[in-house]
C-alpha cells in the first residue's frame, strides 16, 4: 500500500522531468509570414523608440519658439526705435520750418515798412525841392510884376526892355543853380541824342551835318537831356 502511494507520487515528477527534458520543436514558418513578423518587430521597435524621442522634439520646438519670439522682439524694438528717430527728426524739421517762416514774416514786415518809409521820404524830398525852387522863383515873379507895372505907366520901351532882361537874367541864374544847362547846338555837329533836326538847308561854306541855326533851345538837367534842341541842319 505504501509502495503504491510512492509510485503514485513519483509519477507526476517523472512526467514533469520528461516534459522538461524534451526540447520544443520549432515549427517551420513560411517566407511571407517571416517578413510580416519582421515588419511587426520593426514597428514595435519604432513605437518603443518614439516615447524617448518625443521629449527631445518638444524641447527643440520650445527652443525654436523661444528663438522666434526673441527675433520678433528684437525686430519690434528696432522698428519702434526707428519710428521714434523719424518722429524726432520730423519734429525738429517742423520746428526749424516754423522758425524760418517767422524770420521770413519779420523780414517781409521790415521790408514793407522800409518801402513805405522810403516812399514817404522821397515824396517829402520832392516836395521840399519844389518848395525851395518856388521860393527862389518868387523874386523873379516880383520883378516881372514891377517891369510890367513900370511899362504901363511910362510906356518907355527901353526901360521895359531893360527890366525884362533883368528878370530873364535872374530866372536863368535860379535855374542854373538847380542844374539846368542850355545845350550848345549852333556850329556843332548834329547829335541825335541832344539835337532834333526840323529842317535841312543848303548853306555855303558849311559842311553837311552841321547845325546852322537853333529854332528852339534845348536844356540838360544834371547831365540828363531834359529837352533836345530843335535845329536846322546843313545838307
Amino acid at each position: 500500500m505504501k509502495d503504491t502511494e510512492k509510485r503514485d507520487d513519483e509519477a507526476p515528477e517523472a512526467v514533469a522531468e520528461e516534459a522538461g527534458e524534451q526540447p520544443v520543436e520549432e515549427q517551420p514558418t513560411e517566407p511571407g509570414e517571416q517578413d510580416e513578423a519582421t515588419e511587426q518587430d520593426e514597428v514595435v521597435a519604432e513605437r518603443a523608440d518614439e516615447p524617448a524621442d518625443e521629449p527631445a522634439d518638444e524641447e527643440g520646438d520650445a527652443d525654436v519658439l523661444d528663438d522666434g519670439e526673441t527675433l520678433e522682439g528684437i525686430e519690434t524694438d528696432g522698428v519702434e526705435a526707428e519710428e521714434d528717430a523719424i518722429a524726432a527728426d520730423l519734429d525738429k524739421a517742423r520746428a526749424e520750418a516754423e522758425s524760418y517762416l517767422d524770420d521770413l514774416r519779420r523780414l517781409q514786415a521790415d521790408f514793407d515798412n522800409y518801402r513805405k518809409r522810403t516812399l514817404r521820404e522821397q515824396t517829402a524830398r520832392a516836395a521840399s525841392a519844389s518848395q525851395a525852387l518856388v521860393a527862389r522863383l518868387l523874386p523873379v515873379l516880383d520883378n516881372f510884376e514891377l517891369a510890367v507895372s513900370s511899362a504901363e505907366r511910362s510906356r518907355d520901351f527901353d526901360r521895359m526892355l531893360k527890366g525884362v532882361e533883368m528878370v530873364f537874367g535872374e530866372l536863368r541864374e535860379v535855374l542854373e543853380a538847380e542844374g539846368l544847362v542850355r545845350i550848345e547846338a549852333e556850329g556843332k555837329p548834329f547829335d541825335p541824342e541832344r539835337h532834333e533836326a526840323v529842317i535841312a538847308v543848303e548853306e555855303e561854306d558849311t559842311e553837311p551835318g552841321m547845325v546852322v541855326d537853333i529854332v528852339r533851345a534845348g536844356y540838360e538837367l544834371r547831365g540828363k537831356v531834359l529837352r533836345p534842341a530843335m535845329v536846322k541842319v546843313a545838307k
